[in-house]
């Protein structure tokens, strides 16, 4: 075969099999010559295997290369170098200047103008169904045969390093998908220089010539480590062939390669391991990857190619989470949101945007992502929903609705290395990454849109079964009078407490903001002669009236500024959380502040439409540090009032009894709390420091236990079946509360762990409950001594 021919073969290839037989036949597979050195390094597993942890993670990297590549191919073609003063200085920037997007978001243009943008990127899936291929295709810069080595096969080159307008500028060369690419990690690189660019830093006689290579693995030679990843260049040259163009884009269903492509790059992943999302590449995969790249640069259109599908059409477009977002607002997010703010730590600025999604629709677009972090519109990092579990955010009703995605695009470049691992697929432990959880804690527990909507939540799923839970109460108290061991689970008795916060259950007026404000008031004051007081190891909190909308700071056409000033000094360590009306905000005194400080603080609002700014002054004294409370559990302390729940003095050194709230198979709450035949209980936090027990009485084994036992009433069986779960969960919530109190060190993660701790326990459990209490009940002494008699000879 010329070497066309040799493209168009291995392009239509669908295994590792036939890729190897193709370049066996032509005398390249065992050929150790004619195989050149990743990256120029002997050691270059080192860093090809030291990055992404998953499939999914890698091919985003494959696609971001693309979106780079046609980005700087529209700047060269200008006549503008990527790195010059006349570039673009930013991605945003370079959509509006491109191609005539407002404010560079997708979200900005029609699907149609979308879709049309697509046609640049294309991610095509062929081969088996259950071991596809995937071919990354753009008609960007593309590349000369010559130039290959040093900028798509090459690791740690500066190529992007200087060019302020693309997303992908850790320099890996996209290698991170060899790994999951079959046996072998066989990668197919075709690419074409885009005639449209003049510029040229030197003379390329290969400028017109398509290149071709292939990527392949090897396993480590004797006396070496590590594998060595290796390109097809025979003669130390990437083979070569001159042609208008090659049937290398997608056709009509399943037409994998009817289309022209006269420039740019073609790469292929064969028998790619996608673990778990090999589906119908328009569903699984398309959601994860907008999930990965919630505000991609540019529209991705993406070809289900392999056989055996239907529908009326087998290809979409892939615009990021963000447009799908902003597009589904109205059907899929609760009213009010999204919300947005800036928070700092260590220094750094970032901004959280906060989704809370209607019952049941965040299964469309995350599974259990809760928090992601993102650098120029790529995901770097992710938190569980366990998150809004923890006893500082207090947010488990609404847990499976919220979506945060903070963007950390201005990080420097050593706080970027702090927070993410080499791997860009993971957050690193560190002083900033606690820092940053603490501002997200802050900013979702007190935020008064998430609470509401807690509170309303828990209204709708309790609201109508409380009277069936008021008899536990006196159950409860008849048990612990027989057993004072039970009796130690609680330490200020039993009592039923008020399961709703009555100021925040009436029905509140629809809230509808200004564009701009007229009045931006503070809601207390606090003048000199009487300052709000504050340790100086806690933020204090104040709170502000006004008439601006939810977005007024955060929107991308003419926003509000807010400046806040300590002694005339700018305070950049502040969070504001607008709501409604309300305006809340959080302030971490200066470090230098000492106790007995009055410090003078002034707030700022202005806006365009302003003459003057809404200004604000308050004062702060500063007080001794608040001590945390390390006694022993069996030392009470005196509950903190409702309205003050959830500040950080806020603690409790008693379990209340919880609201238990049985559900049946035709109940609502069966499907909205995830239950199953084998479920026994699921606890929720009620906001407010108590719990409420949701307990399973159509579980598969009670049920089995009923069938079975006949001597036995079933109104006994179900009694003991919930009363000894309500215990078993009372019990391990009560050992969570006092590694609390304690001050034990844990993860975070396993303190915001603890409902699905006992969820998980209470489900092993719930097959040996009621056996076990039968059988333990009717033990008698004799049955006892006699088992433990030794065996007599």
């Amino acid at each position: 075969m010329n070497n066309k021919e040799l493209a168009i073969s291995l392009v239509k290839a669908d295994t590792e099999k036939e890729i190897i037989n193709i370049l066996k036949k032509e005398g390249y597979w065992d050929n150790s010559d004619v195989w050149q050195l990743y990256g120029g390094k002997e050691n270059n597993f080192a860093t090809i295997g030291n990055q992404k942890s998953r499939a999914e993670d890698a091919l985003v990297e494959k696609i971001v290369n693309s979106v780079d590549a046609v980005l700087m191919a529209e700047c060269l073609k200008r006549g503008v170098k990527t790195d010059s003063p006349e570039a673009p200085t930013s991605i945003a920037d370079a959509l509006e200047k491109f191609y005539k997007v407002d404010n560079g978001k997708l979200s900005n243009i029609t699907p149609n103008e979308r879709t049309k943008l697509a046609e640049n990127i294309a991610l095509v899936s062929t081969g088996a169904k259950s071991n596809p291929c995937y071919s990354i295709i753009d008609k960007g810069e593309g590349q000369t045969p010559n130039r290959l080595p040093d900028t798509i096969l090459s690791i740690d080159k500066n190529n992007k390093l200087r060019t302020p307008f693309v997303q992908g500028k850790f320099n890996m060369g996209g290698t991170a998908v060899l790994r999951f690419c079959g046996r072998e990690n066989l990668q197919l690189i075709i690419s074409k220089r885009n005639p449209d660019i003049k510029i040229q830093e030197e003379l390329d006689d290969s400028v017109n010539c398509w290149g071709i290579t292939v990527v392949r693995r090897e396993n480590p030679p004797q006396g070496v480590r590590s594998s060595i990843y290796k390109f097809l260049a025979p003669d130390n040259k990437i083979l070569r062939f001159e042609s208008e163009s090659l049937k290398l884009m997608p056709g009509i269903y399943p037409n994998a390669y009817q289309n022209d492509l006269s420039f740019g790059t073609f790469i292929k992943l064969y028998e790619y391991q996608m673990t778990g999302l090999k589906t119908n590449i328009l569903f699984d995969l398309n959601y994860k990857l907008a999930l990965l790249m919630p505000s991609i640069a540019l529209p991705i259109r993406l070809y289900e190619r392999r056989k055996g599908y239907k529908g009326h059409t087998l290809e979409t477009t892939l615009s990021g989470l963000s447009v799908r977002l902003d597009e589904d607002k109205k059907e899929n997010l609760e009213s009010g949101f999204p919300v947005s703010g800036p928070i700092t730590a260590l220094g750094q600025k970032m901004r959280a945007s906060i989704f809370a999604f209607k019952r049941g629709r965040s299964t469309n677009y995350t599974r259990d992502e809760g928090i992601i972090f993102v650098i120029n519109g790529q995901t770097h990092g992710t938190l569980s929903k366990s998150f809004f579990t923890r006893n500082a955010v207090r947010h488990s009703y609404i847990a499976d609705s919220l979506l945060v995605v903070v963007d950390c695009s201005e990080l420097d470049g050593r706080s970027r290395e702090d927070l993410f691992l080499n791997s860009r697929d993971r957050l690193a432990s560190g002083e900033l990454r606690s820092q940053i959880e603490r501002e997200l804690e802050i900013l979702l527990r007190e935020h008064k849109g998430l609470n509401q909507l807690r509170e309303r939540r828990r209204r709708e799923d309790i609201e109508d079964k409380l009277e069936d839970s008021k008899p536990l109460a006196d159950v409860i108290e008849n048990i612990l009078k027989k057993s004072p061991t039970l009796s130690k689970l609680f330490i200020k008795g039993v009592r039923l407490p008020n399961p709703f916060n009555i100021a925040s259950s009436k029905s509140e007026e629809k809230f509808k903001g200004k564009r701009f404000p007229t009045f931006f008031t503070l809601i207390k004051e606090y003048p000199e002669g009487s300052p709000k007081d504050c340790p100086r190891n806690v933020r204090f909190r104040v709170q502000y009236k006004t008439d601006a909308e939810n977005d007024y700071f955060d929107r991308d056409n003419d926003p509000g500024k807010f400046s806040l000033y300590v002694n005339g000094t700018e305070v950049e360590n502040k969070q504001i959380n607008p709501w409604n009306g309300f305006i809340n905000l959080n302030v971490l005194l200066p470090e230098n502040a000492k106790v007995g400080d009055i410090l003078c603080f002034e707030s700022k609002v202005e806006d365009v439409s302003q003459i003057e700014p809404f200004v604000s002054k308050f004062f702060i004294k500063v007080t001794d540090i608040e001590k945390k409370n390390n006694s022993s559990t069996k030392t009470s302390r005196k509950k903190s009032s409702t309205k003050n729940r959830g500040n950080d003095s806020e603690n409790t050194s008693h379990l209340d009894l919880p609201n238990v709230i049985e559900v049946f198979k035709k109940d609502k709450n069966w499907i909205s709390k995830g239950f199953e035949n084998e479920t026994a209980l699921h606890v929720f936090e009620d906001g407010q420091g108590g719990y409420d027990f949701f307990i399973n009485m159509n579980n598969i084994h009670l049920l089995s236990e009923q069938k079975s036992n006949g001597n036995i009433d079933s109104k006994l069986l179900n009694a003991r079946y919930k009363y000894g779960m309500v215990l078993i969960g009372i019990a391990l919530l009560k050992e969570y509360n006092d590694k609390i109190e304690r001050s034990i060190e844990e993860t975070n993660n396993e303190i915001g762990n603890i409902f699905t701790h006992i969820k998980y326990t209470t489900k092993v459990l719930s097959p040996i409950l009621l056996p076990m209490i039968g059988s333990l009940g009717s033990l008698k002494l004799d049955d006892v001594e006699s088992s433990l008699e030794p065996e007599i000879n």
